[in-house]
């Protein structure tokens, strides 16, 4: 409700100044929402369908969205404009780097446990005010059938001729393509150059073709020396292997129809003129098909299987639907086996095929009073359930007698944290007079605001907040299960001075935070001006 009334004073504020939200600016939102896409693109019916589930016309969601952004806006002018004057910036780095040395003594709960005691009133005690600690939901155990793309692949068989034929029909799925080896002397010369230069281009290209013919084994060295692509000269020219569609298709054509060892003529491309050495070959190779055959059988039994899958899936909802009562049809239809499931707790989640959404289904009063069946419900991709409660548990309030020890147990650990808390106290008070109690302390351990180490956020609070004019001091804090802990404060250092980037850092988080408190000022202000009322009536339909 704050929330709506914040938004509500902000739209307010925001007309008086004359800020606003453009249509354009709504469009842009929507449009790259992700709910509200296909494949990458906005979907005007997706879009409606979207809040047509949530109830929502696109006229009352763009007036929400407006009144958001509007609100964005008001806060961003806020939180970009925070100040962080440069003192304030050097004392928070100081205090935020600040190192302090400590050791830590834990004053344990376990030996006070023997010291506890719990009668039986206490225990009927907390189990009357605590009734919501001991319910137990509802529980269910059901049959069940599943209908699966993975089930149906046991059932598939694929024959050899099949296979044969695949095989015969994709051959390039079962080799590797040939490839080619080259190395080559690029004189550049865009496409776009003025006729001059690609003249002089290639009267250059054209005299160290001569030169590579003339000495075909100096190839290497004439394209460390004149070649102008800068990713293969140092290797002489050297591409690598590559295969057909990885290089531009006049240097593809050429390179695929030399013969090894052989030199091409100039060939022209985007880049410029090339001289073109074939290295090596490697010819395609096809796969024999009884290597092939194990991948081709598995491939062709996943694609049966999911259109098996396809087919039965409609007839597989119809059939739990129509005959309610029972599951086996559903299961002579799929050659599934009925299986039972253990108990099941509503709203716990257990895997599949124990999804939420499935436990939802099966905790209804159609399959609970009536033992109908679940509709076919998606628990996975390719994978439908049905189900059937077998037998059923109301929710109910677990009896003292269940559990009664637990709460014993409990009840012992708080005294005992209780008794540890008072003794850890007690020996602080000790050690600020200057005492010396017997006690364990850790090794030393250094450690900041922001690098906590072992320590809890309230334990390393107190550090930073003791005076660290006398050392050492001490300071304590109660662990939720372990005890007291006593820290002592041996040393304080200052942290490193802070480069330009860490300066920067802080100074921006710094702006930010007093951004915010500028706005949450600004948000109060405009709350007490303004004259609130909220008539819950309109929202809630009465009985």
């Amino acid at each position: 409700m704050d929330n709506l009334v914040e938004q509500r004073l902000l739209v307010e504020r925001a007309k008086a100044i004359g800020l606003a939200v453009s249509d354009e600016q709504i469009a842009q939102v929507i449009q790259g929402i992700e709910a509200f896409q296909d494949n990458g693109k906005f979907d005007k019916k997706r879009y409606e369908t979207a809040l047509a589930n949530q109830s929502m016309s696109p006229l009352m969601f763009e007036a929400r969205l407006r009144g958001e952004l509007v609100g964005q806006q008001m806060r961003d002018a806020y939180v970009q404009n925070g100040f962080a004057p440069n003192g304030v910036t050097g004392d928070v780095i100081r205090l935020n780097e600040q190192q302090r040395v400590v050791s830590t003594s834990l004053v344990s709960f376990q030996p006070f446990v023997a010291q506890a005691k719990v009668d039986e009133a206490e225990l009927k005690k907390y189990y009357e005010q605590n009734q919501k600690e001991f319910q137990v939901q509802e529980q269910a155990q059901v049959e069940y059938v599943k209908l699966s793309v993975d089930n149906l692949l046991t059932k598939v068989e694929v024959k050899m001729e099949d296979a044969r034929k695949h095989y015969d029909e994709h051959p390039n799925d079962f080799g590797t393509p040939e490839e080619r080896q080259a190395a080559h002397i690029l004189v550049a010369a865009a496409a776009a150059a003025p006729q001059a230069e690609q003249d002089a281009a290639k009267a250059k290209a054209e005299q160290l073709l001569q030169q590579a013919r003339k000495n075909p084994a100096e190839f290497a060295g004439l394209a460390k020396q004149n070649s102008q692509d800068t990713g293969s000269a140092a290797n002489g020219g050297d591409l690598g292997f590559f295969g057909r569609g990885m290089m531009v298709k006049p240097f593809e054509d050429a390179a695929f129809t030399l013969k090894q060892g052989e030199i091409s003529g100039l060939v022209k491309s985007d880049f410029g003129y090339h001289i073109i050495r074939l290295l090596a070959v490697k010819p395609a190779r096809l796969l024999p098909f009884d290597e092939a055959r194990e991948g081709i059988t598995g491939k062709l039994r996943q694609q049966k299987a999911t259109d098996i899958f396809a087919e039965l899936a409609e007839k597989f909802s119809n059939t739990v639907y129509e005959q309610s009562d029972t599951l086996k049809p559903a299961a002579e239809l799929t050659g599934a086996t009925i299986e039972r499931s253990g108990w099941l707790v509503k709203g716990v989640a257990a895997g599949e095929p124990w999804t939420a959404k499935m436990l939802q289904a099966i905790f209804t009063d159609e399959t609970v009073k009536n033992k109908r069946n679940t509709a076919a419900i998606e628990v996975a991709a390719n994978t439908l359930v049905a189900a059937r409660i077998l037998e059923y548990k109301p929710a109910a309030t677990r009896a003292l007698g269940e559990v009664q020890e637990m709460i014993r147990q409990k009840l012992l650990h708080q005294q005992a944290l209780e008794l540890a808390a008072r003794q850890g106290k007690t020996l602080r008070e000790q050690l600020q007079r200057g005492d010396k109690p017997a006690l364990n302390w850790t090794a030393a351990q250094t450690v900041t605001r922001a690098q906590q180490g072992s320590l809890d956020k309230e334990l390393v609070r107190k550090i930073f907040q003791a005076d660290a004019a006398k050392l050492p001091q001490y300071v304590g804090a109660e662990t939720p299960q372990n005890g007291y802990m006593l820290v002592r404060i041996d040393a304080v250092k200052e942290g490193d001075k802070p480069d330009d980037a860490k300066r920067t850092g802080y100074a921006r988080k710094l702006r930010q935070l007093t951004g915010e408190e500028m706005f949450r000022a600004y948000l109060a202000d405009a709350k007490q001006q303004a004259t609130i009322q909220v008539n819950l009536s309109k929202a809630v339909p009465e009985n």
